[in-house]
């Protein structure tokens, strides 16, 4: 049902089903429903359905006022719209004012491709991650995307949803696969290694495995797909076995997911550490695969880290 759909056929179905379930929930779109196929929405929801224009700031007002008289919301723009120019309309609005909405932040990282530097968020977790109460997720296939979205509706949460448009090369997750709200999931389990990944490093953190088996090396990989808060427990106990992590994120290692983990490692339980990600670039023009090779967030590249740092010790 949603294992072989692309990511935002996956977003627009899961929100009509909502809706037709709970007249309270609302689309809200900044003239983007074309990227994120919520433009058929407009017909089945009627009023619940609403593009702004390019107006993001506005957008996350109409969210709140929607929220304070009890709809939720679940608004989209590209990553970059929501986390840099709706910052401070997220933190008053939403955060501050102790409000609901799922903020879903597309064309995540190097997923903009053509797009270029000016649309490629590499930023968007870092920027989001220092509000309070806020759960933040980065979803590697369609199925996860689903739980995540039927999550942030059942719950009620302030949530940011990083994802990306297109469907990746192979699924993570079957469809009866549980999530049961636990942030991450132990997808190979190993000794010699922890690899915690999130979003499309995901599927690279799984290719890596694979690389390192054939030398010898047992990498335990995790899907991290909650950033905030972090499952704490399930990352220290496979480090603990390990006794040394690579964090992968399609986003800057400042203030990501391998930040996130570093503080939690530095406060409790201090290994020797690598973080694949962006380091100190903005965006470019190119395709996925360029762009990862430029970037050095391949699955080669993150088996090369790992192996380095196993030999180190």
């Amino acid at each position: 049902m949603y294992s072989d759909i692309e990511m935002r056929e996956a977003y627009a179905k899961t929100v009509e089903q909502l809706y037709k379930n709970d007249s309270n929930v609302f689309a809200l779109e900044a003239d983007l429903s074309s990227s994120m196929s919520t433009s058929k929405l407009k017909d089945i929801m009627h009023e619940n359905y609403v593009n702004v224009g390019i107006m993001e700031a506005n957008m996350i007002g109409v969210a709140a006022g929607i929220s304070c008289v009890g709809g939720y919301c679940f608004v989209h723009s590209f990553g970059q719209f929501l986390a840099r120019r709706a910052m401070d309309q997220i933190f008053i609005s939403l955060g501050y004012a102790d409000l609901r909405a799922c903020l879903v932040g597309s064309d995540a990282g190097v997923t903009a491709e053509h797009n270029g530097g000016t649309h490629m968020t590499f930023e968007d977790m870092g920027i989001l991650r220092a509000l309070p109460n806020i759960e933040i997720y980065d979803v590697c296939d369609s199925v996860q995307f689903h739980n995540v979205l039927n999550d942030a509706y059942k719950n009620r949460k302030l949530v940011y949803v990083r994802t990306f448009r297109k469907k990746q090369p192979k699924e993570i997750y079957s469809e009866d696969s549980s999530f049961i709200n636990s942030g991450a999931n132990i997808l190979r389990e190993g000794k010699d290694i922890t690899i915690a990944a999130c979003g499309i490093e995901v599927n690279e953190a799984l290719k890596a495995a694979d690389i390192l088996s054939e030398n010898g090396i047992s990498a335990e990989v995790i899907d991290v797909y909650r950033i905030k808060p972090l499952n704490e427990e399930l990352i220290l106990n496979s480090v603990k076995k390990t006794g040394r992590i690579v964090t992968c994120e399609n986003h800057s290692v400042e203030n990501g997911l391998g930040s996130a983990i570093a503080e939690v490692l530095g406060e409790k339980y201090p290994v020797q550490m690598y973080r694949i990600g962006v380091r100190n670039y903005y965006g470019q023009v190119g395709n996925v695969d360029y762009l990862m090779q430029q970037y050095k967030i391949t699955a080669e590249d993150i088996a090369k880290k790992a192996d380095k740092l196993i030999k180190n010790k």
